[in-house]
Parts: structure tokens; sequence; C-alpha cells
């Protein structure tokens, strides 16, 4: 006989016998077991979903109608499955989707967010009137001011609304442009005065001629952010000054504690500094007259020489009319008669005036001082050292404090690094102390336990452990204990039709087969005493007839 014969008989009596374990169930027996079959196939079912659900995150939350509206239909196009939080505040997609989603939306410029930009200017219909073009182009520069904003961290949603006056061809009449802003913060944000600072140039550098201070920002409290921005008080101090001296601070602490490190140890020493930072603004302008230097050091400026003279030439030659002749040229002989010097000296005037005057310059000086801002006017500084640790041979510390000697020398040391200046008014103040404990600033490392990964493990285990927990359950507890009740039903029901048949066929027994059965039971009695006999006799052979039975099992 082949193998396929085989299988195929095997098969065929496999399903007989099949059939015949099923013919022998009664039909509440065969629902009841069809119920618990169904029963535990629609759990499996339901454990099945259940560990396939996803888990739901936020998508968007706060969203208008219309956004909503256009979402939805974006997610249905796409097959994403979504639904509702509680109350329909937020909109849920899976968390493995929510970043692409997001990604996909804004690629389709969702949420529009209520706002509108320049894009209102794209749809402009023939004939639109001036008065509506420009309410138009006014819209539009609200929409993108309020864009701008809501890039901002600390801003969830903003709103602003410009005042802009019709321009007029006469100066007089001509009015500032001014803006309102409304902010919505996220929760536990809030903006500082630089933020709010910048916040009100953004929009006054985004509108022509319109000032600062015609800029008002609000928040969703009703809180005026701007207020005091030009007042001179100490609600006006920038942030950027607090901050200088806050650097100036941690940069001297840091000078000293560098310095101090080496002899004491890092943990050894805390230091702390109080800068003094003078904000003013000031311009000086001086005018000086120095004294007139020597003359042979100082600048002529000009030189004036005057020079007079007055008197004749003495008369000579015979007096007439050839006397009165006008003079004739003067010639220049190569060589001079001997009575020429006494007739030139003759002839020289008889007075002569001179008169010079010299102007210097004088020393004049003119100095236009500026004088820088964030001047340091005073620095006090305080410094605590640890004492120092010694260890001897043994093994045992000890805690020995500075000599004088040393915090004179760690005193200089500070003042050379703060650079320290009587004049100002620097202060240092040394201690020595020991310490309590060590203040290690160290941060917590957040335990196993409580770490995100390992919730969201713990999480996804325990629910495959409830469906594994339940269908083991089901199986074992219900299943199982429910066939066994069925199984050995049928056979009881079997055994009493058995019984009921047996009975049935007694009544038409005859004497012949009670006397058989009588002459039977006789024999079977005189069996059991020659067995006692054969026992008692010769115990060996009774213990190997029994073992044979024993490795025959």
């Amino acid at each position: 006989m082949d193998a396929p014969l085989a299988n195929n008989m095997a098969d065929t009596s496999n399903n007989s016998s099949l059939a015949q374990t099923l013919a022998r169930f009664t039909p509440q027996q065969m629902f009841s077991m069809l119920v618990v079959v169904a029963a535990f196939i629609a759990i499996i079912a339901g454990a099945w979903m259940w560990g396939q659900t996803p888990d739901y995150r936020v998508l968007y939350s706060n969203l208008s109608d219309r956004d909503g509206g256009a979402i939805i239909e974006s997610l249905q196009q796409q097959n994403i499955p979504y639904k509702f939080a509680e109350g329909g505040g937020a909109l849920l997609v899976p968390a493995n989707q929510v970043h692409e989603v997001r990604l996909r939306l804004a690629s389709q410029g969702l949420p529009k967010g209520g706002t509108v930009g320049f894009e209102l200017m794209e749809n402009q219909k023939f004939g639109t009137s001036q008065f509506l073009e420009q309410i138009n182009y006014q819209r539009a520069l609200e929409g993108e001011l309020s864009r701008s904003m809501q890039t901002l961290a600390a801003v969830q949603s903003a709103r602003v609304h410009l005042a802009i006056p019709k321009p007029s061809v006469f100066v007089k009449e001509q009015l500032k442009p001014s803006a309102s802003v409304v902010l919505t913060l996220h929760p536990g944000r809030v903006l500082d005065p630089g933020q709010v600072n910048a916040i009100v140039h953004l929009i006054s550098s985004s509108i022509p001629n319109m000032p600062a201070n015609g800029v008002s920002v609000l928040d969703q409290t009703g809180n005026l952010l701007s207020a005091n921005r030009d007042s001179g008080g100490a609600d006006s101090m920038d942030a950027t000054q607090l901050k200088y001296v806050r650097q100036i601070e941690l940069d001297y602490i840091k000078r000293i504690e560098d310095i101090i490190a080496p002899l004491t140890g890092a943990a050894n020493v805390r230091a702390q500094v109080t800068a003094d930072i003078d904000f003013s603004l000031s311009e000086q302008t001086a005018e000086t007259y120095k004294p007139n230097q020597p003359p042979n050091q100082a600048a002529i400026r000009s030189t004036q020489t005057v020079e007079s003279s007055n008197g004749v030439s003495s008369p000579g030659g015979v007096p007439g009319a050839l006397s009165n002749q006008p003079p004739v040229p003067a010639t220049a002989p190569i060589v001079a008669p001997a009575g020429a010097a006494a007739t030139a000296a003759a002839a020289t005037p008889s007075s002569l005036h001179k008169e010079a005057t010299t102007n210097y310059e004088v020393d004049h000086t003119i100095r236009h001082t500026k004088l820088p801002v964030g001047s340091i006017k005073r620095l006090s500084v305080a410094v605590v050292m640890n004492n120092r640790t010694i260890t001897d041979k043994s093994g045992k510390t000890t805690s020995k404090p500075f000599t004088e000697s040393e915090k004179a020398q760690i005193s200089t040391l500070v003042k050379s690094a703060m650079g320290f200046d009587d004049k100002r008014g620097d202060t240092l103040n040394l201690l020595n102390s020991s310490f309590s404990s060590e203040m290690q600033e160290t941060m917590a490392e957040i335990p196993l336990w409580k770490q995100p990964e390992t919730i969201s493990l713990a999480k996804d285990s325990l629910k495959y452990l409830l469906i594994g927990g339940i269908l083991l359950f089901l199986l074992f507890g219900i299943l199982r204990p429910a066939f066994r009740n069925l199984m050995q039903a049928a056979p009881v029901t079997q055994l009493t039709e058995a019984s009921q048949a047996a009975a049935q066929s007694t009544k038409h027994i005859d004497g012949a087969a009670l006397y058989g059965a009588q002459q039977a039971a006789n024999s079977y009695e005189s069996n059991l005493q020659t067995a006692k006999q054969i026992a008692q006799q010769d115990p060996k052979i009774v213990a190997t007839v029994v073992k044979e039975w024993v490795n025959a099992e």
C-alpha cells in the first residue's frame, strides 16, 4: 500500500471519527460549544483590534470653523484617520503621523489662521473704488504684520489695528499714523521689555512716518506692555543694561575663582561681585585760553612796519636863475669824486621816524568730550575660602585655616585680577572659614523608571501582556473545561444507552445462559483459590508474572 493511499485512508478515518464524535453531542451541547467558540473568536478579534489601535495626538487646537473644515477635507482625501477631542477643542491624528501631516498641510497653506495678507490684492474686481482699494491694502498690511508677530515663540496669535490718516498737501495738517497690537501669548510665556521694544520697532518700521511712541502693545489680559517705554524711571531700564551688568559681574567672578582655585581647589572657593555701572549719557564742551608763550616759540599772525622822514637838503651854489633849474638825472660815476661823500652827508634828511607792529596768535582750545556709557563706578567683591584639608600618613584628614601671610597674598592676587582701584572706592572682603557642606550644583539624573521611553515601553508591554493573559484565561479557563465537559458527557450518554440496551437484552436470557454463567463463576472462584495457593507456596513466581504484566503495559 503506497503513502498517498494510506494518507487518504487516515483522513477518512479522522473525518469519520470527528463525525462520530460530533454525532454523540446533543443539540444543546452543540449550541453551547458554538457559542463558546464564537465568543473566543470575538475576544481574539477585539484584542487584536485594540492592540492595533494607534495612539492619537493633538494635530491642531482652537481651530476656526473655516480652517477646521479645510483640514478635515484634506485628511479625508489623504485617507488619514482622525478624531476630535472631548468638547471638540482639538483635532487628533495618529501619533506616528503628526509631524508628517503638519508638513503636508503646511504645503497646502493650512491652517490659514483667519488672517489674510497681500494675497487679498490678487482678486481685485474691475471697477473697484479707490476707497475699497485703500481698505484692502490696509487689511493686507495688518494681516502681514500679524503673521510676522505670530512667528515669535511666545506669541500664539496677534491682531493689528492701523490708523493711517489721509495725506495732506499742507505740512501743518499732516498727521502721524498709529497702531494698536493685541497679543495672545502661549500659556506660561511672557515677553520681556526687549521683545516688546522689538515688536514696537517692527510695526513702526513697516509703516512710513510712524513714530515708535505711536504703537501700543497689549496682551490677552489687558496689560499695556509698551507703557513707560520712553520715561526715565526705573521701569524704562533696558534689559540689555541688566544683562550687561550681570555679564560684568560673572566675568569678575570667573577671574577671581580661576586665580584662587589652584590654591584652594575648585570646590573650596566662592566669590560674589557687585558692580555699580554708570549708564548716564553726557557730553562736555570746553573752550580754554592759555597765557602767551615766549616770542621765540609764539606763532606770528601779522607784522606791520611804518617809516617816515622830515627835512630838506642844504642850499648850495650861486643864487639866481641857474640855481633854480631842475636837477639833472642822477648818475652813478664809477669813481666817486673826493667831495661826493661830504656832499651826500650834507644832503641827508634832518629827522627819521620808524614804527613796527607784530601780532602773535593767542592759545585757544575747544574740547568736545562724550563720556562713555557703561563705565564702572565701583566694585564690591566678597570671597569665601574653605579651610585647607591635610591628609597625614595614616590617612586621617584634618582641616587647617590659611595663615595671615597666605591670605594677604591671595588678597593681592584678587586685587590684581579685579583691577582694584582705591580712588574708585572698590572694596574687597576675604573670609577663610570651614564650609559646612559641599555645595556642588549637580543636576539630578532622571531615574530609568521615570524616563519617557521607559514609561512608553512599559505601557505597550502591559497592554500586550494583558491581551495575552486574557487569551490564556479564555483558552485554559473557559474553552478547555467546556470541551472537557462536553467530551465527558458524550461517553456517559453512550454508556447510559449501552446499559439500557443491556438491561433490555437480559430480559431474554434463557435458563441455559444462566446455567453457563453460574458455571463460569464457579470456575473463576476455583482459579482464584489456586492462584492464592501458588502465591503462598512460591512468591517468586507471582512476582515474575506481575513484572511481566507491568513491562507489557
